[in-house]
């Protein structure tokens, strides 16, 4: 957001709360929420897209699937099934009236009792939608991004529970991003607690080396969509992909690096550390996934129509 843009807390529109649209600037909650204090909750990152029949989620069973696998992770027990949760995304998306927008489901804590019990505590669930065009300049699409590796660790599977899309979680990632929009980088690439790559603030990571697709396993890292859908696209277009630990100098001579994510999308890497990846520009494996992802959450692509949701009534 920028300046420029009004307030989250300041817009037309509805809001999914509960199991009901309430209007935006009614979809408010009290300031002991437990969540707020504690950081106990979940939610999703999910995109819609405007395809020739109308606009389409991209992945809304997979988002969906990982919001309530993240509420189980954290003992939150929902109060709405897979089913109830799918339609009430497309529910709000239809009353945003955009062609393309994002979709934030939020499960949290109420504001029946403070400490560490979380005890007794309602669980609450909203889902609302605004327009994202793009998380990252246009321009770094193609050019690529400049990131820095992060003084700050990435979480470990025995302190944070990783497969969980928690909200508490990315305290982590805003000081590292903050660190390195700092220093004057676009990005920041986050180490493991052995020091081995993990992924970027919001987004996993992938090399190019020698024809072979290369990322880090899952261990502290969160299992993306867009990762997977990447994945798909390598190995249909006949790439190994290798899924193993990475050590930071093996990125620096990589041929070609990107970042995938649900906002980010598919993003070059053009330099971490002061070394250029590559030739320091995006290279044609990366352009040829853009391509790709765009083709499929646009709909001109017919390879996985079962990825794409209509926002449309049945």
């Amino acid at each position: 957001m920028t300046l420029a843009e009004p307030s989250f807390a300041d817009r037309d529109g509805s809001i999914w709360m509960d199991g009901e649209l309430v209007p935006w600037r009614e979809a408010t909650t009290h300031v002991l929420t437990h969540t707020l204090h504690y950081g106990v909750g979940v939610f999703e990152g999910v995109r819609a897209y405007s395809t020739q029949e109308g606009p389409q989620i991209f992945r809304l069973t997979d988002h969906t699937k990982r919001f309530l696998d993240s509420a189980k992770i954290m003992r939150m027990e929902l109060p709405y099934s897979f089913d109830e949760l799918c339609e009430a995304q497309r529910e709000v998306f239809r009353a945003s009236k955009l062609d393309e927008g994002y979709i934030r489901p939020l499960a949290f804590y109420g504001s029946e009792a403070m400490g560490l019990r979380a005890q007794g505590l309602s669980v609450h669930v909203s889902i609302a939608s605004w327009p994202w065009p793009s998380y990252m300049d246009p321009v770094l699409q193609e050019r690529g991004l400049n990131v820095q590796t992060s003084s700050y660790t990435r979480h470990h599977v025995n302190i944070s529970m990783c497969k969980a899309k928690a909200v508490g979680h990315y305290i982590n990632s805003i000081l590292a991003l903050s660190e390195a929009n700092d220093g004057g980088y676009d990005e920041a690439l986050m180490l493991d607690n052995e020091g081995y790559v993990a992924e970027g603030t919001g987004e996993n990571i992938f090399l190019v080396k020698s024809g072979v697709i290369h990322t880090p396993e899952l261990t502290s890292c969160l299992a993306g969509i867009t990762r997977d859908t990447v994945m798909v696209f390598a190995r249909e277009l006949g790439f190994d992909v290798i899924e193993r630990r990475i050590t930071r100098d093996e990125v620096y001579i990589a041929d070609e690096a990107f970042f995938t994510g649900t906002a980010a999308e598919v993003l070059p890497i053009s330099q971490l550390d002061g070394r250029k990846i590559g030739t320091g520009t995006r290279g044609p494996v990366t352009e040829k996934f853009q391509s790709m992802y765009l083709e499929e959450v646009h709909g001109r692509s017919s390879g996985h129509p079962e990825w794409r949701t209509p926002v449309k009534k049945d």
